[in-house]
């Protein structure tokens, strides 16, 4: 392992990338000798990465039946055998997740190439996003507001969960269209930089045969105004994850409808400030709680 990176971890830091909590672990630290904690000069437990990763492994095996005293007599071997065997059956899923995020704590590409190739050795791209970088978002947005992983961490694996999109994205973008009724314009506004959402629904776009306009983030209002004289029946698709600012959503809205649209136009919304929106909004403006509601209407 590469001695440049930090691989020291607290038992808060345990708690909140495995989901078990600290109790449990200084149990199973006690009683049946699971984890071999180190100490520092005050007598503060720290777990190096593979003891990070036993836990992952023992979380797996107990959700599968296994007791914490069954474990403990296994041996390093033994304990990588049955996880295997799990893996194997039915547990492709977590096993994944919990690699992604060794990954990302490591920065270890090798490792984040090596879990995508074998789901997808087994899954379609979809499935993958759907059913392993979803909730591995889900979980690295826990674990950024928790304080256990850093900035760094994000941007890496955000990174290689963009390429991938891009990727898949690219081999769609060389077919023609076919779907006109109407043309898709995906754009985040001024000081929003969440993509990813944004990124993959013009994966689905394409995928559908639609005219996909990828703005990308941060994007001024004043930006869109020329769309509306090049296209009819435009879709304009945003998440709003942290922009416009709760106090000026409802304003932000009304120019919105005012400036960028036109009678044959729609915005479609995504995002945390979909709760905040409150009143009755115009027929051609649609708030969607998840992206597969939004896929859902192509």
């Amino acid at each position: 392992m590469n001695s440049a990176i930090k691989n020291s971890f607290s038992i808060k830091d345990l708690e909140n990338f495995s989901g078990i909590k600290a109790h449990t672990i200084r149990i199973w630290e006690k009683r049946h000798n699971l984890l071999n904690p180190m100490r520092t000069g005050t007598n503060i437990r720290q777990y190096d990465t593979e003891n990070l990763q036993k836990l992952l492994n023992i979380k797996l095996l107990t959700e599968h039946g296994y007791k914490p005293s069954t474990i403990g007599a296994f041996t390093q071997e033994k304990l990588a055998l049955t996880v295997r065997q799990i893996v194997s059956q039915k547990s492709a899923k977590f096993h994944a997740i919990s690699n992604f995020k060794l990954a990302m704590m490591n920065f270890d590409q090798p490792l984040f190439f090596k879990t995508y190739n074998a789901l997808l050795a087994e899954k379609s791209f979809r499935e993958v996003f759907y059913e392993v970088f979803i909730p591995l978002m889900e979980e690295i947005g826990l674990l950024w507001q928790s304080g256990t992983i850093t900035p760094a961490h994000e941007h890496f694996i955000t990174y290689l969960l963009r390429q991938k999109i891009l990727t898949n994205t690219e081999r769609l973008q060389i077919l023609d269209y076919t779907r006109h009724d109407k043309v898709f314009v995906l754009f985040l506004p001024k000081h929003e930089m969440h993509d990813i959402g944004l990124m993959y629904a013009n994966y689905e776009l394409t995928l559908h045969g639609y005219r996909s306009i990828y703005l990308g983030e941060s994007v001024p209002m004043e930006s869109l105004q020329e769309i509306k004289n090049l296209f009819q029946n435009v879709v304009y698709v945003s998440y709003l994850t942290v922009e416009p600012k709760s106090d000026d959503l409802a304003n932000y809205l009304k120019r919105f409808t005012t400036d960028i649209m036109d009678e044959t136009s729609e915005f479609w919304i995504l995002g945390k400030r979909v709760d905040e929106i409150s009143g009755r909004l115009p027929s051609n403006i649609r708030t969607f709680s998840q992206l597969t509601e939004l896929l859902n209407e192509l």
